[in-house]
């Protein structure tokens, strides 16, 4: 089976731009493509992980992946799917966010010998000629048809700078630029970078006569069309620091029953029968599905070990079996009895913000060894620590380990 055939068989592609021509290219030729990652935070969060795993069924089929760093463009913000403008960031910001991501794309690509290329495209952005990048590329784009695409309109209702417009325009030049240095013909994405891969496409054929192609993969949201990879602690990150591996094996533990055969076959290697045999369980058995999916996404985000220590700790609090080593833990002295609960969840990092604890207590969702907490202002006593610790639970089954020293 190609690659086209196993992106399609797994629901990955959305849009191409020339299918016929795409699959007989992937079928008999090593192509040469690449995927874009502007660096606006300092880790890779699980939207990236769907694209890393398109890189990294390509790259197994024989193909080349270009990652792209966006040390330029992320200079200017992509405006699609945005409301407002991206917050600027300073280029010292940029290029230690650019640092990170290139660590953690080693982890799922294999960039030795050749075998795939690691680009930046502050290489070639950071230092246009302005009224020179205009004459050469500007040339070649129609305001008219900019204006009619998905990645502006919604943002002309509320106010599109021009800064924010020019990014069609660089992500363009960026695939002339790799298809001239490293003869890059395809351009890969999520489905709402459709427009700017046109543009590409488009001025590469202006500019060298040549024919170049795109397409689109699914975004990573729920059956009810929301994003998925958003808690009330924030992101689902790639960084064990930033989203410890127990709560990210939560995270996809508790995905909707409707949620799991897609992010089966999105989201792991498993071979497809046995992927529609697990999306097809019902009732309690899908839980032996979602354990597999929690189990496999770790394990290549994380690595087998914390897969591991992750399973051991979900089995320990939710099947009372195991011990709870490995359940994130955080620790308190004896000095802070008597505090509210609240300050002492947001000191220790547990949750953002006392207003989120707040809320959570007001919809009955917070527990202390499992006994509902109703009151906004509890303190913290002795009694609540048995045999040392207490269990924290927010939600249907996000648990915490407070120890007292």
């Amino acid at each position: 089976m190609s690659v086209f055939d196993v992106l399609k068989e797994r629901n990955f592609i959305q849009q191409m731009t020339h299918e016929d021509e795409i699959k007989e290219l992937l079928e008999k030729e090593k192509v040469t493509f690449y995927i874009g990652f502007d660096p606006t935070a300092d880790s890779l969060h699980v939207g990236h992980f769907l694209q890393l795993m398109v890189m990294a069924h390509m790259q197994r089929a024989g193909h080349r992946p270009i990652a792209l760093i966006g040390g330029g463009t992320a200079m200017i913000g992509d405006p699609t799917g945005k409301t407002d403008m991206r917050k600027m960031l300073t280029k010292d910001e940029i290029d230690h966010n650019a640092e990170a991501f290139k660590r953690q794309m080693s982890r799922f690509i294999d960039f030795s010998d050749g075998k795939a290329i690691l680009a930046n495209n502050a290489d070639w952005l950071l230092n246009l000629n302005y009224v020179e990048f205009l004459r050469d590329i500007g040339v070649h784009f129609s305001v008219n048809k900019m204006l009619t695409a998905e990645c502006f309109k919604t943002r002309l209702e509320r106010g599109l700078s021009f800064l924010e417009f020019n990014y069609m325009l660089m992500q363009a030049y960026d695939f002339l630029m790799l298809n001239k240095e490293y003869g890059c013909v395809l351009q890969m994405g999520g489905d709402d970078q459709w427009s700017n891969i046109l543009a590409g496409v488009d001025l590469i054929r202006r500019k060298e006569g040549k024919q170049a192609y795109g397409m689109t993969f699914t975004l990573l949201t729920t059956s009810e069309g929301k994003k998925m990879g958003k808690t009330e602690k924030g992101a689902i990150w790639l960084d064990a620091d930033k989203t410890p591996p127990y709560d990210f094996y939560q995270y996809w533990r508790n995905i909707d029953d409707s949620d799991v055969e897609k992010c089966l076959s999105l989201l792991t290697f498993l071979p497809m029968d046995e992927v529609r045999r697990l999306g097809s369980l019902k009732d309690k058995e899908i839980n032996e599905a979602k354990k597999v999916l929690a189990y496999e996404v770790t394990k290549l985000v994380h690595g087998v070990d914390e897969a591991e220590k992750a399973k051991k700790a979900a089995e320990a609090l939710f099947e009372g079996r195991g011990d709870l080593s490995n359940v994130p833990t955080s620790t308190i002295t004896s000095d802070m009895l008597g505090s509210n609960l609240l300050d002492v969840l947001v000191k220790t990092g547990i949750i953002p913000s006392k207003s989120e604890g707040r809320r959570l207590i007001t919809q009955g969702g917070l527990y202390v060894n499992d006994e509902n907490v109703k009151d906004v202002n509890a303190v913290v006593t002795e009694d609540m620590f048995k045999e040392g610790y207490m269990i924290l639970r927010r939600g249907k089954k996000s648990y915490n380990k407070i120890i007292l020293t």
